[in-house]
């Protein structure tokens, strides 16, 4: 059975540009990807790389994807396009009732209306004005991009921020990879003093505090430090996820399924293992964002960390509120 395979990308702007210790991110880019058999189903799709993450750029998709004959057989598309995995793997599921991997179709988006979602602060002083909103929004996690100004400056603004933050409260500091051993160290430090207080915020981990390739030093601070660490750029893809559990890591894995690769292949490495895993958002349209929740929903137990999809609301749009039939219209 032939499937045809169209690609419309798109772009959307940030209300107010990302600051990461990669740069500002003002525009996302990606593209949407629509299956359709001889049949007439259709599956919808979202193909959202991240090359700095880790993913393949989206001209690479771009060139793969209209590569493809309007009768194209599901070729296997290759382990170095993870992004284009996962949006090939999610359309395809949708498009087919049942497949032989058992992958099930994306749930509706109202299924995660009472799941506990992390929100977000912005880098430096807004987070301590912006954690108030969070809150009265309902989340009970937290998450701040820290390694973006002095390091004195960030740790003063983090012991302001848990000061004010109730004790029910926890928050996930990410560094992106952009420390060194000596500030990582700082951070670790600030942080086990903190969570040694019983009567304040905690924070949840650390997360990426050093570049992918300085694993065993983080290895080695996890031994060291009380506050945990989570990998998150180190295992961008679900080839990366593999590798460093083969290497012993049993912290926590920050997983952003758009980016991994196949989400089939993501499902069974998490039934066979049950890593510790926090799901975490690529700043997806909501294409992509409901077929990430729903592989969240069955790779993660039930005592799952908060996930990471607080992202709506971060886009000067409003395709957050549109299904993918109306969305792949506007493109």
């Amino acid at each position: 059975m032939g499937i045809e395979l169209a690609v419309r990308p798109y772009q959307r702007r940030f209300v107010k540009p990302l600051h990461t210790a990669h740069g500002l991110w003002t525009w996302r880019e990606g593209l949407l990807i629509r299956l359709r058999d001889s049949l007439g189903r259709v599956g919808y799709g979202e193909i959202a790389p991240i090359p700095w993450f880790g993913s393949e750029t989206l001209e690479d998709a771009l060139t793969f994807c209209n590569a493809q004959s309007k009768d194209w057989q599901v070729e296997t598309v290759p382990d170095a396009l993870p992004a284009t995995q996962f949006g090939v793997g999610c359309a395809l599921a949708e498009l087919v009732e049942e497949n032989s991997a058992g992958y099930e179709p994306a749930m509706p988006a109202d299924s995660f209306a009472n799941a506990d979602i992390c929100g977000l602060l912005p880098a430096g002083e807004a987070a301590l004005d912006i954690a108030s909103q969070r809150l009265a929004q309902g989340h009970r996690t937290l998450k701040w991009k820290i390694g973006v100004h002095a390091i004195a400056d960030e740790i003063g603004r983090l012991e302001r921020l848990m000061e004010n933050l109730p004790n029910h409260v926890q928050l996930r500091l990410d560094a992106n990879g952009g420390l060194s051993i000596s500030q990582a160290e700082q951070w670790l430090t600030a942080c086990d003093r903190i969570n040694a207080e019983p009567q304040t915020a905690a924070i949840e981990h650390l997360e990426q505090p050093l570049p992918p390739n300085q694993l065993a030093a983080m290895q080695e601070m996890g031994r060291r430090y009380q506050t945990a660490i989570a990998l998150d750029e180190s295992v961008a893809t679900l080839t990366q996820l593999e590798d460093c559990w083969a290497k012993g890591w049993r912290g926590v894995f920050v997983v952003k399924p758009a980016i991994a690769g196949s989400p089939q292949r993501l499902q069974a490495f998490c039934q066979t293992h049950r890593p510790r895993l926090v799901f975490s958002s690529a700043f997806e349209t909501p294409v992509g964002r409901r077929a990430a929740l729903s592989l969240a929903t069955r790779c993660a137990p039930t005592s799952a960390p908060a996930l990471g999809f607080g992202t709506q609301g971060w886009f000067a749009d409003n395709w957050d509120t549109l299904p993918p039939a109306e969305l792949w219209d506007r493109l």
